[in-house]
């Protein structure tokens, strides 16, 4: 690990990974400080291209994890889909192991990232669109299975507010304010199960399931003129409903932001929600129960995604944990007030347009 808590690779570690490629010789090598923190990644500039070398997460780097995600890049790859292509090693392997760590190599994709346009969001839904489209027909191999479970009604974002309590009183930016915390994570709990209930009020369950990306946000794509060129991070795919993807997508790509979590606006940018929705209703329609639950699938995910490393760490990257649980409490109040009329307004939207 660096000094700034992001983990690196070490020398001989470069060595042994690299030389299981043919890449020629090699003339530079930049650490990428993008993506998780427990995932290092690595800029190589040599003889036949350029590349990114990327050591996977230890919780996302079992053996059939790791060949199943493959499976689907190589599926995506052939039908066309702006992956970014694995590089395979002298032996046809896809994936290094060393020290019991998986590293993957993929091609270089030059892009920037996510700058909150509209015409960003249209495409990033439609990107999502085509690769529900292309995986509608994918055939799991023999003897795998594929990785279930996401943050829908999950008893491990539950365990781990349980958990927070301890983690953040002994933060010292919490000192003095137990009490509050107490009633914030009780508030959040129950702003999760009711969004919960609310999407398995409409059968969400029963829906049809296929497999999904798992972690459709900005960070996992990049554009060139408003379109996106690549798709970088395969490492949750999963089988699961596919409008748990649409509804992660939407909030990741409407959600307003800002220097310090205790000033985000608690409403999302509809202009860019609505153009997300269109974008992946350009490939794929969306019916009209799905649209009602992607609000409270979008509460839920919400806190999802801040919980685990809160109550690992006390913190999200830079934030303290405290700022950043105040910060999700006003989104999912505004989301379950609002949540009815922008499903609506949408219904209402795609009428006039078709």
């Amino acid at each position: 690990m660096s000094g700034s808590g992001r983990a690196t690779f070490d020398a001989e570690e470069l060595a042994v990974v690299l030389s299981h490629y043919d890449l020629g010789v090699i003339e530079s090598l930049t650490e990428f400080q993008r993506g998780s923190r427990r995932s290092p990644k690595l800029g190589i500039v040599a003889e036949r291209g350029k590349f990114l070398l990327k050591r996977r997460a230890a919780s996302k780097a079992r053996t059939d994890r790791v060949r199943f995600s493959h499976r689907v890049q190589i599926h995506l790859d052939g039908a066309g889909f702006p992956v970014a292509r694995l590089v395979s090693t002298r032996d046809g392997s896809t994936a290094v192991q060393f020290r019991e760590q998986v590293h993957e190599l993929f091609e270089y994709v030059p892009g920037h990232p996510y700058q909150e346009t509209e015409a960003e969001a249209t495409d990033a839904g439609a990107v999502l669109g085509r690769f529900h489209a292309a995986l509608s027909d994918f055939v799991v191999p023999p003897r795998v299975t594929p990785p279930t479970g996401d943050y829908h009604d999950a008893p491990g974002v539950r365990t781990s507010l349980v958990g927070i309590e301890s983690t953040l009183s002994a933060h010292d930016s919490f000192t003095g304010e137990q009490s509050d915390l107490v009633r914030l994570l009780e508030e959040l709990l129950n702003l999760y199960n009711e969004a919960a209930e609310a999407a398995n009020s409409v059968g969400l369950r029963d829906y049809s399931a296929q497999i999904i990306h798992g972690d459709w946000h900005p960070g996992n794509l990049l554009f060139r003129k408003s379109r996106v060129v690549a798709v970088i991070d395969y490492d949750s795919v999963r089988h699961s409903q596919r409008i748990i993807d649409v509804a992660n997508g939407v909030l990741q790509f409407s959600i307003l932001s800002g220097h310090d979590p205790v000033d985000w606006p608690a409403e999302v940018d509809e202009p860019r929600y609505h153009a997300f929705l269109r974008g992946y209703e350009s490939l794929l329609p969306i019916t009209d129960e799905e649209r009602r639950v992607i609000p409270a699938l979008m509460a839920e995910a919400l806190l999802a995604e801040c919980v685990a490393p809160i109550q690992q760490t006390g913190s999200v990257g830079r934030w303290t944990g405290y700022r950043v649980l105040q910060m999700v409490r006003r989104k999912m109040r505004w989301l379950d007030e609002n949540g009815p009329r922008l499903a609506a307004f949408s219904q209402v939207d795609r009428t006039r347009e078709s």
